[in-house]
């Protein structure tokens, strides 16, 4: 298992998913994959690229849920819209420069 030191994207920094179409901002940042249970099963069929690129914890616009996704199914957000999602004031504490600032400062 490979496990990345660095991420491509990082905690307030809005993204688009290239593979289904959302629009979202980044609320955690795991260096590889790290759930349990057996959805991820259904998510990733090739058990090894789970834990070949960093995975993200996303707030999606326009929804009341959060994603979990892989890294390189990402790619920045250039729409310079904001983020509509019922928990990004608990996550964020404002927006600056297209990217929201985290209210938790080890980010």
């Amino acid at each position: 298992m490979t496990i990345f030191n660095s991420a491509k994207f990082s905690v307030g920094q809005k993204i688009h998913h290239t593979l289904f179409d959302y629009r979202g901002v980044i609320v955690d940042v795991d260096p590889c994959f790290r759930t349990t249970g057996g959805w991820e099963r259904k998510t990733t069929q090739d058990r090894a690229r789970r834990y070949d690129t960093p995975w993200y914890h996303v707030l999606v616009d326009g929804a009341d849920h959060r994603t979990y996704v892989a890294e390189r199914n990402l790619e920045a957000d250039t729409s310079g819209d904001p983020i509509n999602h019922p928990e990004v004031a608990e996550h964020f504490e404002g927006y600056r420069d297209d990217s929201y600032v985290s209210r938790d400062k080890t980010h």
